[in-house]
């Protein structure tokens, strides 16, 4: 399998040049004594080390033994406690943690980039610590102070996991009919009965203790999503003093045996009367455990981001120095027997089309963050407001098509090894599997388009899109960038779709489930092209510093505008067929 090289210049680019974070940070009170560029640099340089020489190589032979089930306890690949012993040293899991807890208060738009090569390096290994990150963003967010202080320390340590219970057997895009119940005991605390499926982490041998997140549902609910309420409970339970004592009635059924992600262990947790605490207040425990879905539905999306990267790199490396037949032109490589597969157009075309998407995708997630950091960090209410805005509206999108369109890289980057990217020594077969699993968990991505156009778009009546263009229009006119009049035409064609929808949502049920996906398609691609006409400003102001990266900066954006974005004609035209089509056959026929 090939080497994983984090793309540090790329990075710094995003986060320095086209969002010039630093410059952010200084601004906000609670970051400026916190991060500066060079403390990024410095993140980012430890970061590359730990993912490409510590994680990387655990990435293949991970998959090949997997996580292993035996009588209840979950054993992690050879290499993998070791690896994560070392890894938590360096505070990754509290990276961007609460400080008052034990974490490191990095922004978002500094996490997403070691989110980024977490994935690209191992996405089996990165799970597990992006189920604590997430477990403890809502534990810091929603539980009492007696429960942060004794959980969150050891949880931003590393010492102690998360998981994330929601799922069960017969329930689950549809939490309103979990089983699983809760009954409130004498001594504050609640008995936990049920049992849970698809628990990512729910158990493993990384750590000392698994702190699960659990859904369920108190004597006497309301039924359906207003009558579910959120518990947290251990593995192992905790003391006064924050010591362990016996195990909790938690056990682990089985894991599951999967696509990919092979290393990462699945699990059926059962709750046989396990103690729990409630987490914030009773009967909405879904508004709360959003906290931690939102959190896992951008760093899930991520992954799709470093798949499609890793699968790049070994692509584009591969491109240079396989020979087969000569270039249309003559020949390129006259003392080879053949010329190098990257002068051959098709070849070109999948390679730039994972390039501009993966690249896109990148400055996308860096602006989510920084939307995220606005949201939390800034002492403007308007701006603060505004920042929510747009994370609700494109979480969802971010969700769905970073994952979306890393599958697409995935399965390019093994069409250019030919049937050497069959084979499972080269990698390539290995990540379109492990990518695969991001299209359906944190919400399958056909949920995500259904939220981003019904529940974010439609259903507010497009104010928060009438916000997004506001400011995509600002920039096209205030920047010099060569793609200005192309991303103002791509803007107004998702504007007038979107207006179109919002009148067709009126009289038919089924417009907005007919459209949703093409819909969050169109935004997506109108997104990235926001973010390539950022980039490309950049690049065109800064093209003397540095002609070669520049240079390439610009020639992907050239591809983008002229080569992916006109699928935005094609998706217009679907949406705007309604949802007619769909419903022309009855379910006997199907």
């Amino acid at each position: 399998m090939p080497d994983y090289n984090a793309p540090l210049r790329d990075l710094r680019f995003v986060l320095h040049q086209v969002f010039d974070a630093p410059a952010l940070w200084a601004r906000l009170p609670a970051l400026s004594e916190t991060v500066d560029a060079a403390t990024a640099d410095a993140i980012l340089e430890e970061a590359a080390k730990v993912t490409g020489s510590l994680i990387a190589p655990l990435n293949r032979s991970g998959d090949e033994e997997g996580a292993q089930w035996v009588a209840g306890e979950v054993h992690t690949p050879a290499g993998f406690k070791q690896a994560y012993a070392t890894y938590i040293q360096g505070g990754w899991v509290g990276l961007s943690g609460n400080p008052a807890y034990g974490g490191m208060g990095m922004p978002k738009m500094l996490a997403v980039a070691f989110e980024e090569m977490l994935y690209a390096a191992n996405a089996s290994f990165a799970l597990y610590s992006a189920l604590s990150s997430g477990a403890c963003l809502a534990i810091d967010a929603h539980a009492s102070e007696a429960l942060k202080s004794t959980y969150l320390p050891p949880m931003y340590e590393g010492r102690w996991a998360g998981s994330m219970c929601l799922t069960e057997a017969h329930a689950g895009t549809d939490l309103g009919i979990i089983r699983t119940r809760a009954e409130p005991q004498a001594d504050g605390s609640y008995s936990i009965s049920g049992s849970k499926i698809f628990i990512t982490g729910g158990e493993q041998d990384l750590t000392e203790n698994i702190i699960h997140l659990v859904l369920a549902k108190l004597p006497g609910a309301p039924a359906g999503p207003k009558g579910i309420s959120l518990f947290l409970v251990p593995k192992v339970l905790v003391g006064g003093d924050g010591s362990l004592g016996a195990r909790n009635a938690v056990s682990c059924g089985s894991i599951e045996h999967k696509m990919g992600i092979k290393a990462s262990s699945t699990c059926v947790i059962n709750f046989d009367g396990a103690q729990g605490w409630l987490i914030g207040e009773a009967n909405k425990g879904l508004a709360a455990m959003f906290t931690m879905m939102n959190y896992e539905r951008l760093s899930i999306g991520i992954q799709g981001i470093g798949c499609a990267e890793a699968s790049y790199q070994a692509a584009a490396a591969y491109a240079r120095e396989r020979l087969q037949s000569r270039a249309a032109s003559g020949k390129v490589a006259p003392d080879q027997a053949a010329d190098p597969i990257i002068v051959h157009a098709d070849v070109r075309r999948m390679l730039l089309s994972m390039k501009a998407m993966t690249e896109g995708g990148r400055a996308f997630a860096c602006y989510v963050g920084q939307q995220l950091d606005l949201s939390k960090f800034s002492e403007d209410a308007a701006e603060r407001q505004q920042a929510e805005a747009l994370v609700a509206l494109l979480t969802p999108l971010a969700k769905a098509f970073f994952t979306d369109s890393g599958l697409d890289s995935c399965v390019h980057g093994q069409q250019v090894f030919g049937g050497h990217g069959y084979i499972r020594e080269w990698g390539q077969e290995q990540l379109v599997r492990d990518v695969r699993i991001a299209q359906i968990y944190e919400g399958t991505n056909g949920i995500q388009a259904l939220d981003l156009l019904g529940r974010k778009v439609v259903a507010g009546g497009g104010a928060a899109l009438r916000q997004f263009a506001t400011e995509v229009r600002h920039f096209a006119h205030q920047h010099e960038t060569p793609y200005g009049g192309e991303l103002v035409t791509a803007l107004e064609r998702l504007e007038a779709v979107s207006g179109w929808l919002l009148e067709q949502a009126k009289t038919d049920a089924n417009a907005v489930g007919a459209a949703s996906v093409e819909y969050l398609h169109l935004f997506g691609y109108v997104a990235y092209a926001y973010m390539w006409a950022r980039m490309a400003a950049v690049a065109e102001a800064r093209r003397a510093d540095d002609e070669a990266f520049y240079a390439g900066k610009l020639a992907t954006a050239a591809f983008y505008f002229a080569r992916l974005l006109p699928r935005t004609l094609s998706l217009e035209a679907s949406i705007r067929a309604g949802s007619a089509p769909l419903y022309g056959l009855a379910a006997e026929q199907f």
